[in-house]
């Protein structure tokens, strides 16, 4: 696995300086939180909204758009300083130390300033991103934070740019990521029953990226940051994919041509008109299918009890599964590589799914599936080796047969190619998981609470090299590989 890095004050300092420079030098670009974006025809369909400057005017503007964090006192924070102050920039943050350096950018944790708000600010150096041919992949990371709102992903509290450097300003996460807390766990690696909570949620936040055409390309344990509350939340979109992705709702969970023609298209054209918040917002909430619309009952024919008691109904299914997208990129961590990346066929969103498994794995057994002696055996592996189990820690038949089913080499035949995180849930694995209240579980582990006294220093130099915090964003791009063809 990949280690992580460490900073030393003199590298907190220069960049701290760095940035602190800027701000003094330069005006932040936008006069409210949000930055309209440029869609590209590299990425077809609309996965999310650009919100303009006009509708971004207010705090409370923005929350409309995050119902989940709607209650969040972050938001109010932000609303205090830009009602006295207006636009919201680099300059009112106090950044405190640096979290972790990413492949296109360095993750500080920082303080609204004189707020007791913290927050996870991604710094991207323009100049450094346009010489490396990154700008396309730091702007598709903003708009797809812009279009999140879900409990298990990462929440945009505001965006902005000086001459320099472009920010994010995200959720701060406590808890680490699971790499860290899977490290801890005796033996290192998670029990039956921690591991079921965690890609459950997990599933549920790549259920809801794939119903918005989003392939995140990009999931481990790395990635995953445990919340104050022990729940957990998806990071880093840098290598994600958007796409184009029709939601559609069946009758019953067989795919035949009878069940196409009757499924329900959720497009804007077909939304009920009450759901629609904005053309180019389509969020889960808003999905109505024609079914549950106001439109007159149609008079039945009363049927036979015996009839009516041996009939079985099944419920409608929403299959959210951007099938059709294909991307030629080489992209990825190699051991969670899927094999038709690394043979160059092109690939879609079951590379989640292959990642999914991988993940899983881990989780269970405390190693990847097939790690090599090196990056090149690694890879080889993934294409030639067959999957195997150890025989320690012993593992569930459910566990291992899900883990099966999704690290299948051919993606047409692996476990949720069509149907994606509807037909997963439905596995044996998940048999005991509530979905509907999911949120309510009580997590594996729960982080102690965040205090961090910040009176001795005011500057992100001074910090101790000695104390670590746990890092959000951190991904060393040495262990990447990468090679957009699209």
């Amino acid at each position: 696995m990949e280690a992580k890095q460490s900073f030393t004050n003199t590298e907190i300092s220069e960049c701290s300086s760095s940035i602190e420079k800027s701000v003094e030098s330069a005006e932040v670009s936008n006069s409210c939180d949000f930055v309209e974006g440029r869609k590209t025809s590299i990425y077809r369909g609309s996965t999310g909204s650009d919100v303009s400057d006009e509708s971004s005017s207010s705090s409370l503007s923005s929350t409309m758009y995050k119902p989940h964090k709607s209650n969040d006192t972050r938001w109010e924070a932000i609303k205090v300083i830009r009602s006295r102050e207006g636009a919201l920039g680099l300059n009112h943050f106090r950044l405190l130390r640096k979290l972790g350096c990413g492949d296109i950018g360095s993750v500080y944790l920082s303080e609204l300033s004189g707020t007791r708000s913290y927050f996870a600010m991604k710094v991207m150096d323009k100049a450094a991103l346009a010489s490396r041919k990154k700008l396309l992949r730091a702007q598709t990371e903003r708009e797809i934070l812009q279009s999140l709102d879900h409990p298990f992903l990462p929440t945009l509290y505001s965006h902005f740019e000086t001459e320099k450097f472009s920010c994010l300003v995200m959720e701060f996460c406590p808890g680490g990521d699971l790499h860290a807390l899977r490290q801890r766990q005796p033996g290192k690696y998670f029990s039956e029953h921690a591991a079921r909570f965690y890609v459950a949620e997990v599933l549920l936040a790549l259920e809801y990226l794939h119903m918005l055409g989003i392939i995140y390309r990009d999931l481990k344990p790395e990635n995953v940051l445990v919340r104050e509350d022990g729940h957990i939340m998806l990071s880093d979109f840098d290598l994600s994919l958007r796409c184009a992705v029709c939601p559609t709702l069946v009758k019953s969970s067989n795919l035949s041509l009878e069940s196409k023609n009757s499924a329900y298209c959720v497009q804007p054209a077909c939304i009920e008109p009450a759901c629609v918040i904005q053309p180019a917002c389509i969020q889960p909430t808003c999905f109505g299918p024609r079914f549950l619309s106001n439109k007159p009952k149609k008079e039945k024919k009363a049927r036979p009890k015996s009839e009516i008691y041996h009939q079985v109904t099944p419920l409608p299914e929403l299959i959210a599964e951007p099938t059709s997208a294909r991307s030629m990129s080489f992209v990825g961590t190699h051991e969670y590589l899927a094999p038709e990346i690394i043979k160059g066929e092109g690939h879609g969103s079951a590379v989640d799914w292959w990642t999914f498994g991988i993940f899983l794995y881990e989780l269970l057994f405390g190693r990847t599936p097939f790690k090599g002696a090196g990056n090149r055996a690694t890879l080889f592996n993934v294409v030639g080796q067959p999957l195997r189990f150890p025989e320690s820690p012993s593992v569930s038949f459910a566990a291992r047969d899900l883990i099966r089913g999704l690290l299948v080499k051919e993606p047409q035949h692996r476990l949720a190619y069509r149907r994606g995180a509807t037909e997963v849930k439905q596995h044996p694995f998940f048999q005991s998981v509530n979905w509907a209240l999911i949120r309510c579980t009580s997590p594996p582990d729960v982080p102690k609470p965040f205090m961090m006294d910040f009176s001795a220093r005011t500057d992100a130099s001074k910090a101790p090299t000695t104390e670590k915090v746990p890092g959000v964003d951190v991904k060393p791009s040495g262990n990447y590989l990468e090679i957009d063809f699209f």
